[in-house]
Parts: C-alpha cells; sequence; structure tokens
C-alpha cells in the first residue's frame, strides 16, 4: 500500500494522537469559535470528501458549516492528513465519512476520539467490483423499477466468453476496496446515493434537534432529485448499441450494476495501479469483439494509460467522471451537473440512438 496507509504524516499512532491533542488544545485557547457549533449557531460538519461533501451542504443548507478533508483537485485515495487536522475533528458537531475509501481519514477518526460519527455505507449496501463488471449478472437493475436491460443476452454471452481474464491477466498494485474487497464507489448510483442522503439528514437531525425538520425536508428532497437522476439514466441508456465501456479504473461498477452495462476496466479498484500486458491485450480483443468506441479517463488521475490503449486501438477518448473531487476540469459545477455529463458520455459511447 502506498503512503496513505502509513499512520497521519508518517508519524506513528501514539505520536500523531499526543500532537493532535496539543494542536487542539492550543487552537481552543487561540479561538473564541470552538464546540461542535460556529458562533452564530450553525452545525459544523466534516466531510471526508466530495460525495459526502456534497449531501452534507445540501441537506444542511444555511444551518450547516462543512468543511472537507479532501481540497479540491487532491485524489481522495492518497490523502495524508496533518495532526492539526486530526485534531479538529473533535470540533466537529458531524463527521461524515465512506469507510475504506481513505486509509488516513479512517485512522484519523479513530485517533481523534470524535463521538459524532456517521459512516455513509451503514445507509445502503456494496458489492464486489472488479476489473470487470457485468451488470446482467448481479440482479441490481431496474426489475422492479421499469428497467429493461437485466439479463440482456450480450452481456451475459460477454461474461462467459471473458470469465476468468482478471484472474489471468489481472493488475497490480492494491485495489481500494474494503478488506472483504467491496466497492466504495456507492454514490454513482442514485438509488444507493438516495439511501445515504436520507441517512444523513437523520443523523443531521440528531446532532442539531433545532433544525431537524429542516434537514429531514431538504434530505427527502435530495432523496427526490436522485431518484429522478435514475430515472433519466434508465431512460437514457435504452436502444443502445453496445453494453461495453471501457474505464482507467473501476470506479463505475455501480452504474454497471443499476443500468446492465459492462464496465471493462484497465486498473482495477485502485487508480494509481499498473495494467499487466496480458490485461492490454484482454482489452484490445474485447474492444473488438464488443464493437467500443471510446476509452474513458478521469479528471484526477493521469490520463496516460487510457490514451495509449486508445491510439493503439484507433478508438476515440473521453471523460468519464468518478466525482471524488470537482476542479476547474470537471464537466459541471456540482454532482448533478457531472452525472448528467457522464449520461451524455455513455450514450455517445454506447451509441444510443
Amino acid at each position: 500500500m502506498r503512503a496513505s496507509r502509513r499512520s497521519i504524516s508518517g508519524l506513528t499512532p501514539a505520536a500523531a494522537a499526543l500532537s493532535a491533542a496539543a494542536v487542539l488544545a492550543l487552537s481552543a485557547c487561540a479561538d473564541g469559535d470552538t464546540g461542535t457549533t460556529t458562533d452564530d449557531g450553525r452545525l459544523r460538519v466534516t466531510a471526508s470528501f466530495y460525495p459526502m461533501q456534497f449531501l452534507a451542504e445540501e441537506i444542511g443548507g444555511r444551518h450547516a458549516e462543512v468543511d472537507t478533508l479532501t481540497k479540491p483537485g487532491t485524489e481522495p485515495h492518497d490523502l495524508e492528513l496533518s495532526p492539526r487536522q486530526t485534531g479538529e475533528l473533535t470540533d466537529a458537531g458531524l463527521i461524515v465519512y465512506l469507510k475504506d475509501m481513505q486509509p488516513a481519514v479512517d485512522e484519523a477518526i479513530e485517533q481523534s476520539g470524535a463521538e459524532h460519527v456517521v459512516e455513509a455505507s451503514e445507509f445502503t449496501s456494496l458489492e464486489k467490483h472488479g476489473t470487470e463488471e457485468d451488470g446482467h449478472d448481479h440482479g441490481h437493475g431496474h426489475e422492479d423499477e421499469g428497467g429493461e436491460h437485466a439479463g440482456g443476452e450480450h452481456a451475459d454471452e460477454h461474461a462467459e466468453e471473458h470469465a476468468g481474464e482478471e484472474a489471468e491477466g489481472g493488475h497490480e498494485g492494491h485495489d481500494h476496496g474494503g478488506e472483504d474487497g467491496a466497492d466504495p464507489h456507492i454514490w454513482l448510483d442514485p438509488v444507493r446515493y438516495a439511501e445515504v442522503a436520507e441517512g444523513v439528514g437523520k443523523a443531521m437531525a440528531k446532532a442539531d434537534p433545532d433544525h431537524a425538520a429542516t434537514y429531514k425536508k431538504n434530505a427527502a428532497e435530495l432523496a427526490d432529485r436522485l431518484h429522478k437522476l435514475d430515472e433519466d439514466f434508465a431512460a437514457g441508456l435504452e436502444n443502445r448499441r453496445t453494453d461495453t465501456f471501457i474505464t482507467t479504473h473501476a470506479a463505475f461498477g455501480y452504474i454497471a450494476d443499476r443500468y446492465g452495462l459492462v464496465q471493462e476496466s484497465i486498473k482495477g479498484l485502485s487508480p494509481e495501479a499498473e495494467p499487466s500486458a496480458a490485461r492490454m491485450q484482454q482489452l484490445q480483443d474485447i474492444a473488438e469483439d464488443d464493437g467500443v468506441t471510446t476509452v474513458f479517463f478521469e479528471t484526477l488521475v493521469s490520463d496516460k494509460t487510457a490514451r495509449t490503449l486508445a491510439g493503439d486501438l484507433g478508438l476515440e477518448t473521453d471523460v468519464l467522471d468518478p466525482i471524488e473531487g470537482v476542479t476547474d476540469k470537471s464537466k459541471g459545477d456540482d454532482y448533478f451537473e457531472i452525472m448528467e455529463a457522464n449520461l451524455a458520455a455513455l450514450q455517445k459511447a454506447l451509441g444510443v440512438e
């Protein structure tokens, strides 16, 4: 594992905890704006990275001050925290994070002793995803929601044809999933993200009872918007020429699950892993067999491997954004705008009529 698995800033856990405590004591003396609320009574919320930040901001509205541990442009998997950041976690009225996504955050929360913590995956289910994800095999499509793609003949044939390829020519490096290999990218499934939104709304209401009704109302409205987004994806991906898309890293397994697609990734769940020569050859065969037109890359990680593969095969490249952070390069200013851009990119790549 890279440096993000180490204790914060390279310190031992004991040294990091002591340093964080010292910083916290100094900041408490120097700053009158301490405690779980701001001077003007807003709930202090600390989010681990953008998808959690977006939920807290949308649900909290004017009653919450939301800060994020992962600044714009930072690849969240590789985040390292300072002792000050760890110490300041105890000032939060609520911490919203997603376990196993950022090892440094998991360590910091444990070391801080913070009491008001909510973990996003408590409110939904996680699945195991790898370099290949065939949405027709998992039963998470729109079987009960009007979708028509689950159980498609093309993807079933694809799954049989490429069975075992991941084990034979898999990627090198360590995946950023949980201990059981679970994929943390739940926010890319609007239905799961809606479940998390409602859970975070309840947690904020418990942390700040005076504004509980507002938090619950905002969470319900956000969940409604996410369900509408789900409907847009389901309808927008009908009548496509192919089910298969190729991505840099396997962040889009939940989208494949939900809408009956086949994700083929170059690097697996870890954005910094390097693919084997065998995997690159497999992807060339898959692209030819399945009529793939586009190799997708992301905004926060290198596009070198994606462009190399696309160049070798004469394919196009485009951005499919996992929305782990928002920068000037993002195709939108917030989650919904970027997801709409993702839908448009998939429609073009999959040949939607």
